[in-house]
């Protein structure tokens, strides 16, 4: 069917009409406004293309700004992020109002940019979730989001990403726990420990005798100490010097003598169990296995499953006032 030239026109006017009553719907030029009220502008759109659904992780470069006074302030920019690759990364919620940035987002397909304009109200209260609004930011103002949706991660690959992580951390788990009882037995052969263990496995070797009663439940000790992973490096240490020669002093912490109640579970249960067997003055070096030091925790510098040895001074008690 050919078309006349007369039907162009019409077809013409009819399309600048539709464009006109487009316009009209939104108060802000050249943004279009949805059924739910976000008003979008795309620079680029393919819209064709796959878009975010609830639970896939987005990779946005992205900030958003707020007009005072005729000006707009920029309150975010992705570019300043300090990780330097000038994008974000978070999984995509579920929608915190109509026209909120998560349907604004969920409008776009990988490569996409585009503006949105969103209550400020609306993001602060709902999204946010603060009790008031902030002082710059007028009620009744609108947040101007600037977004291009670098990559999706759909919530299938996300999920088994993590299991394949929490299979190999569970691995990695397991073999640290098979191999400690062989480093332990290497350590007390290679330094000639020949104490037999407690019940519980603490190896007490006594090296300086003090004098006078022992610490009971509820006393407060006082307490020198110098802490090494099984290979003989310093993780932690009440002693300046030590701490110097280890290449770990910091000069924010005091270096001097810990004090804390007996019995009260404030310390590792080698170490309660260690000190009940001092007397002021007593020195003594202890070797912890992991089930009475921190198990199956990552400790900072203490792997998971990790064997400990002490060097311990026990400097005073002092028994709670009656």
């Amino acid at each position: 069917m050919k078309i006349s030239f007369t039907q162009k026109l019409a077809f013409t006017a009819i399309g600048a009409l539709l464009a006109i009553t487009s316009c009209k719907n939104s108060p802000f030029p050249g943004y279009e406004k949805s059924e739910s009220g976000l008003y979008s502008k795309f620079y680029k759109q393919d819209e064709k293309g796959v878009k975010p659904k609830e639970g896939d992780v987005v990779k946005v470069i992205m900030s958003y700004s707020v007009s005072r006074n005729g000006k707009d302030s920029i309150l975010f920019d992705s570019k300043k992020n300090p990780n330097g690759s000038g994008s974000i990364e978070f999984p995509l919620g579920k929608t915190t109002f109509k026209g909120s940035f998560e349907e604004a987002l969920g409008t776009m397909s990988v490569g996409d940019s585009a503006s949105f304009i969103i209550s400020a109200d609306s993001v602060y209260f709902k999204t946010f979730m603060v009790k008031e609004l902030p002082a710059y930011i007028t009620k009744g103002s609108n947040l101007i989001f600037e977004a291009k949706l670098e990559k999706i991660t759909s919530k299938e690959e996300v999920e088994k990403e993590q299991q394949k992580k929490m299979d190999e951390q569970k691995a990695m788990m397991e073999e640290a726990k098979n191999a400690e009882p062989k480093a332990l037995a290497k350590y007390l052969e290679d330094n000639k420990i020949t104490v037999k263990p407690t019940a519980s496995g603490l190896y007490y070797v006594e090296k300086t005798k003090g004098k006078g009663g022992k610490p009971v439940a509820g006393d407060t000790v006082k307490v020198n100490y110098t802490g090494r992973l099984l290979d003989g490096k310093v993780f932690d240490t009440s002693v300046e010097s030590v701490a110097k020669e280890a290449g770990m002093f910091d000069e924010r912490r005091p270096y001097e003598p810990i004090a804390f109640p007996l019995g009260k579970q404030q310390v590792i249960a080698g170490w309660e169990e260690a000190l009940a067997l001092m007397t002021p003055g007593t020195k003594a070096l202890i070797v912890l296995p992991s089930s009475i030091a921190y198990g199956e925790q990552n400790a900072g510098p203490i792997p998971p499953y990790s064997s400990l040895v002490f060097e311990v001074e026990l400097v005073s008690i002092k028994h709670p006032s009656k």
